[in-house]
């Protein structure tokens, strides 16, 4: 019964109910012998499937994660700590706005290394639409719930992206003279935010957080049901490598 729920949930919702539609559709159509239509529904249909597997995601976000490991003895004067996103008008237990799920990890090992180095927090993320608060104060008022002292946490609330983050983040450094930073970021994201530090002329140790993949991972018959979450990781994989290709060109 337990197999039969999990089977029935991931073809019942989101993507794996279209994936059932176009298949259906494609099988309908190829016997109408509409060959055309029939073998693109499949095609798509198929093609949603894999791009919502683990497998699939993972062998997409290790291709960005693999290069970098968790430094064992790390040092520096200041943690760069980069947001990447908020809700920034829900209710919250300290005030208004809460980070989204991937910054979360980002910040909590932030506040872990604070913890053990004494630094200062450099927190980055301003507002990227003109409607939207910026990250920054609402990243800092969780630093300072979870332990960090207010006077260690240095606000920059003007950057919209990475390259800016790298640019103004530059400004501070220079302005108290920290030398070594370290910079925190997720893991899949640290390539494009080392490219852009280094655009900007600002050396930094990275220290990656929110692995989402390991070496050696085995995988179970239900990791290739077609799943959401499955999904929204490849869509993070593909944004990066996007991302990637923009700052080559750009940059």
């Amino acid at each position: 019964m337990f197999e039969l729920k999990k089977i029935l949930t991931a073809f019942l919702l989101p993507p794996g109910i279209f994936i059932v539609l176009l298949l259906f559709s494609g099988l309908w159509f190829l016997f109408k012998k509409n060959w055309k239509a029939g073998i693109i529904n499949c095609f798509i249909g198929i093609f949603i499937w894999l791009l919502s597997i683990l497998p699939v995601a993972d062998a997409m976000l290790r291709g960005l994660e693999s290069d970098f490991k968790i430094p064992e003895n790390p040092h520096g004067d200041v943690i760069i700590l980069l947001g990447g996103g908020v809700y920034d008008k829900v209710p919250d237990l300290s005030g208004v706005g809460a980070p989204t799920e991937e910054p979360i990890a980002r910040l909590v090992t932030a506040v872990r290394l604070q913890k053990m180095l004494n630094i200062p927090i450099i927190v980055s993320g301003g507002k990227v639409y003109e409607h939207k608060k910026a990250e920054a104060p609402i990243m800092k008022r969780f630093l300072i719930d979870l332990g960090v002292p207010d006077k260690k946490v240095i606000i920059e609330d003007k950057s919209r992206n990475t390259i800016e983050n790298a640019r103004y983040t530059k400004e501070i450094c220079k302005k108290y003279n920290y030398r070594k930073p370290i910079l925190i970021t997720s893991a899949y994201h640290m390539r494009r935010a080392i490219l852009s530090f280094k655009e900007v002329g600002l050396d930094v140790t990275p220290l990656p957080a929110n692995f989402k993949t390991w070496k050696d991972r085995r995988y179970e018959w239900i990791d290739y049901l077609p799943d959401a979450h499955g999904m929204r990781r490849t869509f993070i994989a593909m944004r990066e490598y996007l991302g990637l290709l923009f700052y080559k060109i750009a940059y």
